[in-house]
């Protein structure tokens, strides 16, 4: 089956749902946080797909620099001084991971990020993804007063940012 990305719509959101109990177990966020970014920002909502339902996804919206939202909480808005792009979730299901399938929409995500002008991509890397984040040229950050938020993560959670050279 030939796979490839494409915008995530409400029609999805069930799958991305599956996918994350799979993928972050530990780190549970409902349908009703997924349909919450993909209402806010859908620009930055992508699934990966076939013939069949989704078997990965991506989400990312704008939000402010060295911060993060808690988990699985539905937000009222983009913040007014949003300042990166954060890439909330990327996860694919156990049985296409490890072909290379996420370098493309991290790409992507990246090429429109610099479009529209933001200067970097944010991440919180959980389930000790960081070396994983790092092959994606993210650095981890030590940014001030997350200590709380990270440790809501879990332990281990690193933030953690990559500069998007010849944003506007």
């Amino acid at each position: 089956m030939a796979l490839g990305w494409r915008s995530m719509t409400a029609v999805d959101l069930d799958a991305v749902a599956a996918i994350a109990a799979v993928g972050f177990p530990d780190h549970f966020e409902g349908r009703d946080c997924f349909e919450n970014r993909l209402t806010l920002n859908p620009s930055g909502c992508f699934v990966l797909a076939g013939e069949g339902p989704p078997v990965g996804y991506l989400v990312a919206y704008p939000w402010i620099a060295d911060a993060a939202p808690a988990l699985n909480t539905v937000i009222p808005a983009i913040p007014d001084d949003a300042s990166v792009m954060y890439l909330h979730d990327l996860a694919l299901d156990p049985g296409v991971r490890g072909g290379g399938l996420s370098r493309g929409i991290v790409e992507r995500l990246a090429d429109q990020a610099r479009a529209d002008g933001w200067p970097s991509l944010t991440l919180v890397a959980v389930n000790a993804a960081a070396p994983f984040w790092e092959r994606h040229r993210f650095v981890v950050v030590d940014a001030p007063g997350m200590a709380d938020t990270l440790a809501a993560y879990g332990a281990g959670a690193r933030y953690m940012r990559r500069e998007l050279a010849g944003a506007r």
